[in-house]
């Protein structure tokens, strides 16, 4: 079976997140579920569009969007409508900011922070509110609760994770020959040194195990906050983001740092390069410099009126 649509037609209709089954008609239509999570009749209402629209199945990508296979040509605006009825929509192809991908911080155990509801945020502000700005190549984006890096922050083109600094009051260490604190620290950077717990923060990677494990209140409570990692890439050339140099202890301040990366993205990135070869590009401090202490968010509106990558040319 040949495919007989017209191939600007394919990626009109992959823009909208349908992406062809090659050679022939058929679609994968990709649903976006904001960070991974969906109601049970959302599910219900997938299934469906799988079974009216689609051969059946139902796939999960690994930017934890599903994916409907199967959906022919004819019936993709029928499909949106259906889904659309239980607040779904397709999309997440581009170079555009791609959907947020979020761990289960909200729950786990480990979670430092309330991963789904800052994601949804980003989703709001970003995936939707920047639909119509094109970008060099892809924007990703993942939210993390913890140093676990379950979601691999640093392997997206900017990640977020969730930090607990510690609050150490040394008059309260009584020098334990078996200390709570050295014993909960899985990164060995608590360390009893001459009857005094004391934490390396050359090594801590602010996890917050210690907190609250001491009976007597050596580390009570510790500071909530978040690090910031730029320019990951994962694919043919992979990149380690680098971790901007302080911590954020806002969520506002978080969502403001985003944005002046997208916004520098689309300024200062050359169509086709990905945000870690931009980074390279221009360096690292430079980046840091802009986005800590930059004047990019006065200057937004110029930037997004700005005629900018409206051809393609990825590179990877």
């Amino acid at each position: 079976m040949g495919c007989t649509i017209s191939a600007d037609e394919i990626k009109r209709v992959k823009a909208l997140g349908f992406l062809n089954n090659k050679r022939t008609d058929l679609f994968n239509g990709r649903i976006i579920t904001v960070n991974g999570k969906i109601t049970a009749e959302q599910a219900r209402v997938i299934a469906g569009a799988a079974e009216k629209y689609g051969n059946g199945d139902v796939e999960f990508t690994t930017r934890l969007t599903v994916e409907v296979r199967g959906i022919h040509y004819n019936d993709i605006e029928p499909f949106r409508e259906y889904i659309a009825a239980a607040g779904l929509e397709t999309g997440g192809t581009g170079s555009l900011v791609r959907p947020v991908v979020a761990c289960k911080g909200t729950t786990c155990q480990y979670g430092l922070y309330d991963t789904f509801a800052l994601s949804e945020k980003i989703h709001e502000r970003f995936y939707k509110g920047y639909r119509t700005v094109r970008l060099p190549h892809k924007f990703k984006i993942a939210t993390g609760g913890c140093p676990n890096n379950c979601v691999k922050p640093d392997l997206n083109d900017l990640g977020i994770v969730g930090q607990m600094i510690p609050n150490v009051d040394e008059d309260m260490c009584n020098g334990c020959k078996k200390c709570q604190v050295e014993s909960a620290c899985p990164m060995d950077a608590a360390k009893m040194e001459d009857g005094i717990i004391g934490i390396d923060k050359e090594v801590c990677n602010n996890c917050g195990r210690c907190v609250e494990k001491c009976p007597f209140d050596v580390i009570e409570e510790g500071t909530p906050g978040f690090k910031i990692y730029i320019g990951g890439r994962w694919g043919k050339k992979t990149a380690h983001g680098r971790p901007l140099s302080r911590i954020f202890m806002s969520e506002e301040e978080v969502l403001d740092t985003v944005e002046k990366a997208i916004l520098l993205f689309r300024e200062q990135g050359k169509t086709g390069e990905r945000f870690a070869d931009t980074i390279a590009r221009i360096g690292f401090e430079e980046v840091e410099k802009q986005l800590l202490t930059g004047d990019i968010l006065d200057r937004k509106q110029e930037i997004l009126d700005a005629r900018l990558h409206l051809a393609g040319g990825a590179t990877c």
